[in-house]
């Protein structure tokens, strides 16, 4: 018996989407107004899901408490209000697309994860568009 347990956080965060390789016009072709030189901002919506069997004893899939703990250490305290462009390693040589920013995020969770527990990652970057990564 597989059961998934999810928690939800919460982080704000800038960032521009560009690619050094391009030319001005066509980064602003291809990102539009996520290319402001300025930068711009996102009130992102994170899920985690850990889905795996029910320990005996505790009752638990994972315990929620340090599902909590271990994404407030590596991700909302190295992300929140933060320019993740120019603020964090994780985006300095790799454009913070939504896409790119769940599979950091996956990559940051995974290794405090036991093996036999399935991680996915949900990001809302608006409350209309969000992406998904299994791993």
């Amino acid at each position: 018996m597989q059961v998934t347990v999810c928690r939800k956080e919460h982080f704000n965060a800038a960032h521009r989407l560009h690619n050094p390789a391009w030319s001005e016009e066509q980064n602003q072709r291809v990102f539009g107004k996520c290319n402001n030189p300025h930068y711009h901002g996102h009130n992102y919506e994170l899920i985690a899901r850990l889905t795996g069997p029910i320990d005996p004893d505790t009752g638990y899939v994972y315990d929620m408490k340090r599902l909590s703990d271990l994404m407030k250490r590596e991700i909302l305290d190295i992300f929140d209000h933060r320019n993740l462009n120019l603020d964090t390693e994780d985006f300095r040589n790799l454009n913070p697309t939504a896409e790119n920013i769940a599979v950091v995020i996956w990559n940051r969770l995974r290794p405090h994860l036991a093996a036999h527990l399935s991680l996915s990652v949900t990001l809302y970057e608006t409350e209309r568009n969000f992406v998904e990564y299994h791993g």
